[in-house]
C-alpha cells in the first residue's frame, strides 16, 4: 500500500462517524436554543462560539465521509 492512499472505513468506524454527526447536530441545536433564550450576553456569546466550533467539527466529519465514499461497498456487507 502506498503512503497517503486511503483505506475503506469499517462498519464500526462508519457508525462512530454517524453517531458523532448526530451528537454534534444535537449539541448545535441545544446551544442555539440556549443562546436564543438566555438574557445573559456572556452566555449568548459563549454559545455562539461553541456553535461555530461544533459546525467546524461537523464539517470535518462530513468531509471524512465524502472522502471515503468512493471506497464504500455498493452492497451492504454480510
Amino acid at each position: 500500500m502506498q503512503s497517503g492512499q486511503m483505506q475503506a472505513i469499517t462498519g464500526k468506524e462508519l457508525e462512530y462517524i454517524v453517531d458523532s454527526i448526530s451528537n454534534e447536530d444535537l449539541l448545535i441545536k441545544q446551544c442555539a436554543a440556549t443562546a436564543a433564550t438566555s438574557q445573559n450576553a456572556t452566555i449568548q456569546q459563549a454559545c455562539q462560539q461553541y456553535i461555530r466550533s461544533m459546525d467546524h467539527h461537523l464539517e470535518m466529519l462530513i468531509q471524512a465521509l465524502q472522502q471515503h465514499q468512493s471506497l464504500a461497498p455498493n452492497q451492504p456487507q454480510q
